[in-house]
C-alpha cells in the first residue's frame, strides 16, 4: 500500500505544514496532495510544495473544472511536471453546485459529461498528435459563433508534455466511480470504508468495460482519504474524524443536493445522516457533531491509541492485499501518526 498526506483547503491564512511533508518525504510516502474550496487555490500550493520537496509526488486534491479552462488545466500540468521532473499529479473534481455556481459562476449542468470532454481535451493537448480541435456539449475548439471573430484556428502545444501524467478523479457516487474508471488513471473518493468494497469496486469495474481494455483494476489507483489522530483519549482522538463528518454530512451541500449526505446513507446510516443534516442547516453544530455514529467515525477514519490503530490497519491491510485500495490518503497533523502507519504499511 502507498501512503500520501493530504493538505486542506486552509483557513482565513495559508500555513503550509511544510516540517510534515518532509517527515512524510523521508518517511517513503508517495505523495502529498493539496485542495481548494473558495479560498486558497490548490496548484500554488502544489507548486510551493514541489519547489520544496526533492522525492515525493504532489497532487492537486483537487482543481476544480469550474475554475479552468481544459487547456488552462493542461499547460498548468504540463509545466508543473517538466519543472519538478516528473512528480506532478493531476487531481480534478467538479465540486459541487454550490461552489460551481455560488463562486465561479458556472453552470453545474452535467458535471460527468463535462468531466469526459475535459479529460480528452487535455489528453489530446497532452498528446500533441494534431493541434486541437474538439466539438461536444460543453467545449468547442476553435470557438466559432456569437460573438467570436472567426479567427480562433486549432493550435498544438508549444510544450512537449508528457501524455503520461497520472490523472485523478475525485468521486464516491457510483456514476462518478464508473466515470473514473472509464477515463482517468485513478479515483479519490473522500472516505471509504475498508470492509465494503460492494460500495465501489462494482462500480469501477463497470468503467473498466466502458474503456475497451483502456483500464483496468491492475493499473488503477483507489486512493481513499482516511483522518489519523493518534492519543490515548479516544473520544479526544475521534473529534476531528467527527467534525468533518458532520460538516460534510451536513452542510457540504443542500438539503436536496449533499453528495456526502447520500454516501453517509449508502454507509448504512439513513437516520444519522437526516439528523445530522438537520441539525446542521439549523445551525446546531454541536449536536450535529454530537450525531454521528462512533461506528461511523471508526469505519472511515484511525483514531485513538497506538494498539487500536494498529488492530484497526487490519481492515486497510486486507483491502490492499485484496487489490481494491492501494493508497491511503492520510489527513494528520501529528509526525508520530506518520510514523506508526510507516511503520505498519511501508
Amino acid at each position: 500500500m502507498k501512503l500520501a498526506l493530504t493538505i486542506g483547503p486552509g483557513a482565513s491564512r495559508i500555513q503550509l505544514p511544510l516540517e510534515l511533508v518532509e517527515r512524510a518525504e523521508s518517511l517513503g510516502f508517495d505523495s502529498v496532495w493539496t485542495a481548494e474550496a473558495y479560498g486558497a487555490d490548490a496548484v500554488t500550493t502544489a507548486s510551493w510544495l514541489l519547489a520544496r520537496t526533492g522525492r515525493i509526488r504532489v497532487g492537486t486534491g483537487i482543481m476544480q473544472l469550474a475554475a479552468r479552462s481544459p487547456a488552462t488545466t493542461a499547460m498548468t500540468a504540463a509545466t508543473l511536471d517538466q519543472l519538478s521532473g516528473g512528480r506532478f499529479l493531476l487531481g480534478l473534481g467538479a465540486s459541487g453546485p454550490q461552489v460551481a455556481e455560488g463562486w465561479h459562476g458556472e453552470a453545474y449542468g452535467k458535471p460527468l459529461t463535462r468531466m469526459r470532454e475535459y479529460v480528452e481535451i487535455v489528453r489530446r493537448i497532452w498528446d500533441r498528435g494534431q493541434p486541437l480541435s474538439f466539438e461536444g456539449e460543453y467545449y468547442s475548439i476553435p470557438r466559432s459563433g456569437e460573438g467570436t471573430t472567426g479567427l480562433g484556428k486549432p493550435l498544438k502545444s508549444i510544450l512537449h508534455s508528457d501524455p503520461a501524467i497520472p490523472i485523478y478523479l475525485a468521486s464516491f457516487t457510483p456514476n462518478g466511480l464508473r466515470c473514473a474508471a472509464e477515463v482517468a488513471d485513478g479515483v479519490m473518493p473522500l472516505w471509504a470504508d475498508p470492509e465494503r468494497p460492494d460500495l465501489i469496486v462494482p462500480h469501477l469495474e463497470q468503467g473498466f468495460a466502458r474503456s475497451d481494455g483502456a483500464r483496468s483494476r491492475s493499473d488503477f489507483d483507489v486512493a481513499v482519504g482516511v483522518t489519523v489522530v493518534l492519543g490515548d483519549d479516544l473520544e479526544a482522538a475521534r473529534g476531528p474524524a467527527r467534525a468533518m463528518l458532520a460538516l460534510y454530512i451536513g452542510g457540504m451541500g443542500s438539503r436536496e443536493r449533499n453528495f456526502y449526505n447520500d454516501y453517509a446513507r449508502r454507509l448504512g446510516y439513513p437516520d444519522a445522516a437526516a439528523e445530522i443534516q438537520d441539525h446542521f442547516l439549523a445551525g446546531r453544530r454541536p449536536e450535529a457533531m454530537a450525531a454521528v455514529p462512533e461506528k461511523l467515525i471508526d469505519s472511515l477514519s484511525l483514531c485513538g491509541p497506538r494498539e487500536r490503530i494498529v488492530e484497526r490497519l487490519d481492515a486497510w491491510k486486507r483491502a490492499s492485499a485484496d487489490g481494491w485500495i492501494q493508497t491511503l490518503m492520510v489527513q494528520a497533523g501529528q509526525p508520530e501518526a506518520l510514523e506508526l502507519l510507516a511503520e505498519q504499511l511501508l
